[in-house]
């Protein structure tokens, strides 16, 4: 026992490192995409300014439309940007593109907002994230490569020294080292502030129009309670099927066993022997029927031991990833196990996998799963594979889902719940 943790520290660091990395990366990503939009920003912004100085000679009136319309599409591009990043964010309602109807929008005043900040601090944001993996590898990298400089070729990636021995390359080392140390730090609060304006000034405000909302939430009404007669229904399919045919058995044996017992009493064993095993299937099914309703193994080791404890059972070699600091609410754990168990059964009956990861974070009050094979992909809602019933369950909490499973794979499903 009391070696136990000297040999968990280093798998405790390795994952650490490993989820460093992960975040980093992530981040890096996003900030080069919020670069890109950036860059479309400033163009929508200078079209928007041309547009409003020739509108005193009336060419920027025929202009608004047009700049209207890239403003809407930009933002609605950096929506979708957004969401595949992190959690939905929901649009308003389409705002106008005639220009007396655009001035008094506030929709259209909030997109300003935004377009102004992205292609200010966004555009510095994106920038740094592209120019720092850059930096990192080329200064990282420079005593390979550095006698291929041209004569008086500078050393470094910020334009100072020149290397002349390799006493000088082996210097620009450590600056590689530094870049690498500020992209794994600093990137995740980097993509952050890049993505926080989006956030709140491309979201539907509370000057806006509820109806999208309550038919949202009507939908979500409407998906709970599919998935509570479906589950029901399932409960009560396994209970007949299952459970009451063997207790009918059970019943049959030992009604036999009784009229056996005076005439044979060998045979009368043997029917009692059956009889015994029947009810014990059938009390093992009535178990499995009870922990498919809420897992017990959720109450007694948690949401990321209930998980290994599934990626151990998985045909498939699975590895989990879970960091959720806190518990959350019964039913959001339930939710994710069920998403989680579906997930890896589908992998195993049709993926074709080799290997599966379960990755589960929780951020900013969101439960965040996600489940990736390497199998062969084409996984289609319409098909039979679970997909629906996963889709419903998440719904019913207002959770997200996202599949991506394109012919030849690999398959992501992402979910998303509050944490509750």
């Amino acid at each position: 026992m009391a070696d136990a943790p000297a040999t968990s520290t280093p798998t405790s660091v390795q994952e650490t490192v490993v989820r460093t990395v992960k975040a980093a990366g992530a981040a890096i990503a996003q900030l080069a995409g919020g670069f890109v939009t950036a860059v479309q920003a400033l163009g929508v912004l200078f079209l928007l300014a041309v547009t409003a100085v020739t509108a005193v000679v009336g060419v920027g009136l025929l202009l608004a439309p047009l700049s209207l319309r890239a403003l809407h599409a930009l933002a609605g591009r950096e929506r979708a940007r957004l969401d595949r990043a992190g959690a939905e964010v929901i649009a308003p309602e389409p705002p106008p593109t005639r220009l007396r109807l655009a001035l008094t929008d506030a929709t259209t005043r909030r997109e300003l907002r935004w377009t102004a900040r992205h292609a200010s601090l966004g555009l510095l944001l994106g920038f740094l994230g592209v120019v720092l993996p850059l930096s990192a590898v080329r200064d990282s990298t420079f005593p390979l490569w550095w006698k291929l400089l041209p004569e008086g070729g500078t050393s470094t990636s910020i334009g100072i020294g020149s290397a002349h021995s390799w006493l000088d390359a082996l210097a620009v080392l450590p600056l590689g080292v530094g870049w690498i140390a500020i992209m794994l730090g600093l990137s995740p609060v980097m993509a952050r502030l890049q993505a926080d304006p989006g956030r709140r000034l491309l979201a539907a405000g509370p000057d806006v129009d509820l109806s999208l909302r309550v038919a949202e939430l009507t939908a979500t009404r409407a998906a709970a309670l599919d998935a509570h007669a479906i589950e029901l229904r399932r409960i009560e399919r396994s209970l007949h099927d299952g459970t009451q045919n063997r207790l009918v058995t059970v019943t049959v044996l030992l009604g036999a066993a009784r009229r056996q017992v005076a005439r044979d009493p060998d045979a009368a064993d043997e029917l009692l022997e059956r009889a015994q095993s029947a009810a014990e299937h059938a009390l093992a099914e009535l178990r499995s029927v009870s922990r498919s309703i809420l897992p017990p193994v959720l109450d007694d080791r948690g949401l990321a031991g209930a998980l290994s404890g599934l990626a151990a059972e998985c045909a498939v070699p699975c590895r989990t990833d879970v960091d959720v600091p806190q518990r959350c609410a019964a039913s959001v754990e339930a939710t994710a196990y069920f998403v989680v168990a579906e997930a890896l059964t589908n992998i195993a009956k049709h993926s074709g996998a080799t290997r599966a990861t379960v990755t589960v974070r929780a951020r900013g009050g969101r439960l965040l799963l996600l489940v990736e094979d390497d199998g062969r992909g084409g996984a289609d809602e319409d098909g039979g594979s679970g997909l629906t019933g996963i889709r419903r369950r998440t719904a019913a909490l207002d959770g997200t889902l996202r599949v991506t499973s394109p012919r030849g794979g690999p398959t992501r499903l992402e979910a998303e719940l509050p944490c509750g």
